[in-house]
């Protein structure tokens, strides 16, 4: 299995080369040369299998037993996804009148990115110990990658995390499971602006292949394949469980599921067009809020930013600039690097791309996509406990609102993906006039020490990481530690 950029200027890499990697070198993302396709006997004899057996199965298909042997990669999935709250680490709540959730949130930072996250940095350990080396992480978050990033590499010797929040837009749970964490390889930067905002600067600083060499410098957003990788068995977990496969027998057509996911950077939208290519009968569903350039593209054609980013009830996909949606588009036109090279820098300079009529059709064609304002979202939240006593986050209650206004089509069972737990967005809950009792675990953040550095507005951003970045390595090089150490009690 290798991997190509979306932009056509880079290929042949092998897992470990997109693993150490953010943007490909071309600017562009990586994306496997080949897709295997599962046949429906494979999909049958995977049912029995529990999330992180599948897990392995998938990742399996696109890391070579050369590179992580096969008990290797076993057991190190095994231990990632041993301590969440749950048997198996994910589980389906089974609701009124066909409404079935996927929950994704029963890891440490009660978010889905920790799911993936912990996969991707058992495989970073992996090799870094095995080379003897180190990384610098740079990660870019719109609330909920950045906390998952640090509890999942916090403290991890031979890696640096530095990690960049937008200030005073995401909720104050999200900001503390980033701030609190004080070893000395965690460094948090909170800048005034979007998430968008911090995307650009981050862009630029991969694009300077002296620096990513020098400090082996990576990514752990859903830029990173080996996310997008993890994330393929969300779907295929949730159609084996969902779709009614086990009641079907060899030789008879395969049964399909709707999956309707809460979009953000569209990282889970790409995991899902991967199963799609897979050969697995599931349908897409886009749920945006009043960021819609997703629902924007999949029904008009135009794939073009609003003038802002829109602060709304549901945070984590205030985005304006889905960078996953490059992948998407890529698939969609039959792996044309050259053409979506053209369009994504052509996005980049200007915000705006309408789509070619024939790249409209395709993505209209892999899936349906709405958009839900903050009204949407306490509606569907309020509707969900008065009916079934259930109690969904925001994020969440984006993609069930399409179960309250688009009934699926009959015969057709339907997944709503629940991307985050609902104490993580206290105010979204007593907006909706709901209440929740807190976990100790995110009570406890309220009384511990803190600390970021303030990147203001106005500020070079891209000189400030820069600097960080040098000055970091230049503590390793000394043997010394960055931050002073905490005096004795």
């Amino acid at each position: 299995m290798r991997y190509c950029s979306t932009r056509g200027g880079t290929q042949g890499w092998d897992f470990r080369q997109v693993l150490f990697s953010g943007y490909a070198p071309d600017g562009g993302m990586f994306m496997p040369e080949t897709v295997p396709a599962l046949t429906p006997e494979t999909l049958r004899s995977w049912a029995p299998l529990s999330y992180p057996q599948l897990v392995c199965e998938v990742l399996s298909l696109f890391i070579p037993q050369q590179l992580v042997p096969r008990t290797d990669l076993q057991g190190l999935i095994s231990d990632a996804l041993s301590k969440f709250a749950v048997p198996g680490a994910v589980s389906i709540a089974k609701l009124k009148d066909g409404l079935s959730i996927l929950e994704l949130f029963h890891g440490e930072t009660l978010a889905f990115k920790d799911l993936a996250m912990t996969c991707t940095v058992r495989l970073l350990e992996y090799f870094l110990h095995k080379e003897s080396r180190r990384a610098t992480i740079l990660v870019g978050t719109s609330g909920d990658t950045g906390g998952a990033a640090i509890c999942s590499a916090g403290g991890l010797r031979g890696v640096d995390m530095v990690v960049v929040f937008p200030r005073g837009r995401i909720t104050p749970v999200q900001e503390r499971q980033m701030t609190t964490h004080l070893q000395d390889n965690v460094h948090v930067l909170a800048a005034d602006g979007t998430s968008d905002d911090i995307d650009v600067p981050l862009r630029r600083l991969f694009a300077d292949q002296q620096l990513v060499q020098q400090h082996g410098l990576m990514s752990l957003n859903s830029v990173n394949m080996a996310r997008i990788l993890a994330q393929i068995a969300h779907f295929l977990y949730a159609y084996l469980q969902l779709s009614g496969i086990q009641q079907t027998r060899a030789g008879e057509p395969l049964p399909v599921l709707e999956v309707v996911v809460p979009t953000g950077g569209a990282g889970n939208i790409a995991a899902g067009c991967l199963v799609k290519q897979m050969l697995v009968p599931i349908r897409l569903v886009a749920m945006v809020n009043s960021n819609d350039i997703v629902c924007r593209a999949v029904q008009k054609g135009d794939f073009s930013m609003a003038t802002s980013v829109q602060q709304t009830l549901a945070p984590a996909i205030d985005i304006q600039d889905p960078y996953n949606m490059e992948r998407v588009l890529w698939l969609l036109s039959g792996r044309n690097g050259p053409l979506v090279k053209g369009m994504f820098e052509e996005f980049q300079r200007s915000h705006h791309l309408p789509l070619t009529e024939q790249l409209h059709k395709e993505l209209s064609g892999a899936l349906c996509a709405g958009s839900v304002p903050d009204e949407g979202i306490v509606e569907a939240m309020q509707r969900c406990w008065q009916e079934n006593r259930y109690l969904v986050c925001p994020h969440t209650a984006v993609a069930i609102w399409h179960h309250y206004h688009s009934p699926p089509t009959p015969g057709v069972n339907r997944c709503y993906v629940a991307t985050a737990s609902p104490a993580k967005f206290q105010a979204a809950v007593e907006r909706a006039g709901l209440q929740l009792e807190l976990p100790e675990a995110v009570r406890a953040l309220e009384s511990k020490p803190s600390r970021y550095t303030h990147l203001e507005h106005g500020d070079d951003w891209e000189a400030r990481l820069r600097q960080r970045i040098n000055a970091i390595a230049a503590a390793r090089a000394s043997g010394s530690r960055f931050y002073p150490a905490e005096p004795s009690p």
